[in-house]
């Protein structure tokens, strides 16, 4: 649960509201049911949760942007779609623009959802194995075994998986015969 000081704005965990009504000489309330009502009395409010933010990319994701009064006049957790990235300079004097940071991120992300797909791939790949052992073992013993084409397509889709049009974010996988 979250807490925001009236007087200040400041907004805090339950934990934090404890040390503060320490600090306020309530150290009472230290082992207590911190209730609306303890809240109200120290002036402050509590803060329910809002709704998160939803919709965006595959680079976006939810983050908490502070706190908002609603129509009903308590305090919410307020959500937008990030990250969100700033202009700066670093400590060596470096200039980082937000449209470098979120280039360099949007890379990362793609680089980590082609990793988990080609080990999903991988994984699929490794459950046929045994198809394509049983048949050079066949052809070892003289058996003239042919690995069935329908498998050999499969395992074929499987190894095109990462160059398919929507790689890494939108992945067909092949049928398993």
């Amino acid at each position: 649960m979250r807490v925001r000081i009236r007087a200040t704005g400041q907004v805090m965990y339950e934990s934090e509201f404890r040390n503060y009504l320490k600090q306020q000489g309530s150290g009472a309330w230290r082992n207590q049911v911190i209730t609306e009502a303890v809240m109200n009395e120290f002036g402050a409010d509590p803060v329910f949760e809002g709704p998160q933010a939803t919709g965006g990319t595959v680079y976006q994701y939810s983050q908490y942007d502070g706190v908002q009064k609603e129509y009903d006049g308590k305090w919410y957790t307020k959500y937008i779609l990030g990250p969100v990235f700033n202009d700066y300079t670093d400590e060596n004097g470096v200039f980082r623009s937000a449209a470098d940071q979120e280039t360099e991120y949007k890379a990362s992300k793609d680089a980590e959802q082609a990793a988990s797909m080609r080990s999903e791939r991988d994984q699929l790949l490794a459950k046929t194995d045994w198809v394509t052992i049983k048949a050079v073992d066949a052809s070892i013993d003289g058996l003239g075994i042919q690995l069935p084409q329908q498998w050999m397509d499969y395992r074929k889709a499987l190894r095109d998986v990462p160059t398919q049009a929507g790689f890494p974010w939108n992945v067909v996988w092949p049928n398993k015969p």
